[in-house]
């Protein structure tokens, strides 16, 4: 993690702080003074301020049921961070692992450790997420082939990855099933969203539910909260 990073996660200064203790020369890495706050640092290396060593504190991982109206963001904006039903401390010093657009709703995984988090964004790890999709129009069953072989979204010049399409039997007066459930395995801008618009289909309802292996838990309302079991941590490899 970065230095600056690393200090806040051992010590109760904020990032300021540790920024203006960097440029006084007061901390050493393996015996070196280190000025840059961006400086990668690993657990193996000994790092010490005024000769005491220093130990960042556990990673934290936690599972939230996003609540419309709230946005993935360290900022309030137009509507609240989620960060701000976090009860814990130093919650803004947590970041999202895969962000949800205000209207959507479901899970969101929230750490301190940016290693972590890579394994779910990264396009590499092919993390699925799995979504539970509301359409205005019936779907066709020539979607599941389309979006198989991977659809051509405005201003892409590739197509999507192969992606996993499953009409819900949710039947409606008219015997038609506007709802499926979509498994991704990528996170471009509004990507679900732009994949039902390039079949001529528009989302009007959107819910995660399952990153990699760790689905929502059930017993979690809207805007709450849990930590995530040993067995959810280790899931993300």
């Amino acid at each position: 993690m970065r230095l600056d990073k690393f200090i806040c996660k051992s010590t109760e200064l904020t990032r300021n702080e540790a920024k203006k203790l960097l440029k006084r020369g007061e901390l050493k890495v393996n015996g070196e003074v280190i000025t840059d706050g961006s400086t990668q640092v690993h657990e193996n290396n000994h790092i010490t301020l005024d000769g005491q060593e220093l130990q960042a504190r556990s990673s934290r991982y936690i599972m939230m049921h996003k609540a419309l109206d709230t946005i993935c963001s360290n900022v309030d904006e137009v509507h609240p961070s989620l960060l701000n039903f976090v009860d814990v401390d130093k919650a803004f010093d947590l970041h999202i692992a895969g962000r949800l657009d205000v209207d959507t709703t479901g899970l969101v995984l929230i750490t301190d450790d940016g290693r972590w988090s890579h394994n779910i964004i990264s396009p590499k790890k092919q993390c699925n997420k799995i979504y539970r999709v509301g359409l205005r129009d019936p779907v066709e069953q020539s979607t599941i082939k389309v979006f198989k072989d991977g659809v051509q979204l405005q201003g892409e010049d590739s197509l999507t990855k192969p992606a996993e399409l499953v009409i819900v039997n949710t039947l409606d007066e008219k015997h038609e099933s506007r709802e499926v459930l979509l498994t991704i395995t990528e996170g471009k801008y509004h990507q679900v969203k732009r994949m039902f618009a390039a079949v001529r289909n528009r989302v009007v309802s959107l819910h995660r539910e399952q990153i990699g292996e760790i689905k929502l838990d059930d017993n979690l309302a809207p805007g709450e909260w849990r930590y995530l079991t040993k067995d959810e941590i280790e899931s993300i490899t």
